[in-house]
């Protein structure tokens, strides 16, 4: 990491449970800055507990932003976050603050890509073509790097690829003004800790807030119904299995997650900084020099 002077915010990103929410909290403490969440199922209101929101009293030590402010029967896209991101990142530069992003790991390019080589491009295209027809009519049907990118942009966004070039695609931040790092944990060490951080969440009251969500019978295919654990604890719930097998199979989809994370970073990122719990902070630092 270098080029220090023009670097105006943090990018923290890693696989779940690896440690960013804390990471971010001590970085911005020690460095006056303002937090903002990327983190596809923090945005929900009703689930604080279940996706391992900053606590109140975390959330209290330094500025939060993009933090439980969507309902839970919204559909929130990333086309939303991203206007929703821009502003934040105005307003904490006005306010002479270091922005400190946080989540967000390329959930649905990770799935699309998994698709694209369980199902081919044949079968990408056609999705693409009954959700997006005006940009599928101007790719050859067997351009599996340019099908891919259309079907996720549509997917993440809401918008088509034709939309966003006739409007001009603008990040919310360049990237190139970022300190790039991913969390990396030791797997057995991550699985330890999804594993606890599940045990966690369910004695600080997660099945009561599921509990709650589920009274709402909102349209399970809606995100925060998605959300890690949701779906078993809402299974157990209905009486359909015991709590034991719903904690294991809630764990298990977590643990299987957090390897596809890692894997997408891999091959798709290549320029972000990998550090461990013991060195990302001191990293951060030093590319900053701060």
């Amino acid at each position: 990491m270098t080029d220090r002077a023009s670097k105006r915010a943090v990018l923290i990103a890693g696989p779940t449970a690896s440690g960013k929410s804390a990471l971010a909290l001590a970085l911005a403490e020690a460095l006056g800055g303002t937090i903002i969440n990327a983190d596809s199922m923090q945005v929900y209101r009703d689930l604080r507990i279940v996706t391992a929101r900053p606590s109140a009293q975390e959330e209290a030590r330094v500025p939060h932003l993009l933090y439980g402010h969507v309902d839970a029967a919204e559909n929130y896209s990333v086309g939303r976050w991203c206007v929703d991101a821009s502003a934040a990142l105005a307003a904490v530069e006005r306010a002479g603050r270091l922005p400190v992003v946080v989540g967000g790991t390329g959930q649905i390019r990770s799935a699309v890509r998994e698709r694209l080589e369980r199902e081919g491009t044949a079968a990408l295209y056609a999705e693409l073509s009954a959700r997006d027809a005006a940009t599928a009519r101007r790719l050859m049907p067997r351009d599996r790097a340019r099908v891919t990118r259309a079907l996720e942009v549509i997917l993440a966004t809401g918008r088509s690829l034709t939309d966003w070039h006739r409007d001009g695609m603008k990040p919310a931040l360049d990237p190139a003004a970022a300190v790039k790092l991913f969390l990396d944990v030791e797997r057995a060490e991550l699985y330890r800790r999804i594993d606890a951080r599940f045990d966690a969440m369910l004695a600080s009251g997660a099945l009561d807030e599921v509990r709650a969500l589920g009274r709402r019978d909102l349209d399970p295919a809606l995100p925060a119904m998605k959300a890690h654990g949701v779906p078993w604890l809402i299974r157990h719930l209905n009486g359909e299995i015991d709590l034991a097998t719903a904690v294991d199979g809630a764990k298990r989809d977590t643990r299987r997650y957090s390897k596809r994370q890692g894997t997408w970073f891999r091959h798709q990122l290549p320029d972000w900084t990998w550090a461990t719990l013991g060195t990302a902070l001191g990293e951060i630092r030093r590319a900053l020099g701060r």
